[in-house]
């Protein structure tokens, strides 16, 4: 796909999903701090769901037949020309294919900046003491890990890249400085895509306590995955 023929998309679009919960064909709770692993065929939709309100979903996006080509945040943002990610945002590759479109959104915007909490991030911002503390990029490594144990291909912690952070709220200062604010999503508020190609998804539901991007009180949220429709 040429990326000049995308359009450059408004920072917040709300669009709400026709698809209906009871017509999903795979649906699963992940609990606050646990990681979530999952290929999306290509056609197929899914909605991850924020079930009690302002808990940020670090999630990164691979080609399912190249984990080299993976979601890329300088691509996504260069092509909408939009820091957020948004309703008609397309989640761009490093080989510029398009993996997945967001179809729906009822919370309105979502980060690609703020990057995933670790633990040298988490002592570096806010305490030598917090290094022990549980992080997104534990939890990546985690889920990566065992995907590649149980499917035999390989994933690793040179493989942990680029993220979204759905739900999250990273404004951009005037300055340039990122600030981590408290969320704009609310409970039962959703974000739902559509794969354009097969896509593995790992996600990080993160557990991170020192800053408002889950009200300081991480919860689970909700994993929802329909079939393409039949032509």
């Amino acid at each position: 796909m040429n990326l000049r023929d995308l359009e450059v998309m408004p920072e917040t679009t709300l669009q709400v999903s026709p698809r209906l919960v009871e017509d999903a064909v795979f649906d699963q709770v992940v609990l606050a701090g646990d990681s979530f692993v999952h290929t999306i065929d290509r056609g197929q939709f899914v909605r991850i769901v924020d079930l009690q309100g302002n808990q940020a979903v670090d999630t990164l996006f691979y080609n399912a037949h190249n984990y080299a080509d993976r979601y890329s945040a300088q691509d996504t943002i260069r092509a909408q020309a939009n820091v957020y990610l948004t309703t008609g945002t397309k989640l761009i590759s490093t080989l510029r294919h398009v993996l997945l479109t967001i179809v729906a959104d009822t919370c309105g915007r979502h980060d690609t900046l703020g990057g995933a909490c670790s633990a040298e991030s988490n002592m570096v911002r806010y305490d030598i003491a917090k290094r022990s503390m549980h992080a997104c990029r534990q939890s990546f490594l985690k889920g990566a890990l065992h995907w590649s144990a149980t499917t035999g291909h390989e994933l690793n912690k040179f493989d942990l890249t680029a993220n979204v952070n759905f739900f999250m709220n990273v404004p951009v200062m005037p300055t340039g400085q990122l600030s981590f604010e408290d969320g704009v999503s609310d409970a039962g508020k959703y974000v739902e895509l559509r794969a354009e190609m097969d896509t593995l998804m790992i996600i990080s539901n993160c557990p991170q306590l020192n800053n408002p991007c889950n009200a300081y009180n991480p919860t689970p949220v909700r994993i929802l995955i329909w079939d393409a429709p039949v032509s």
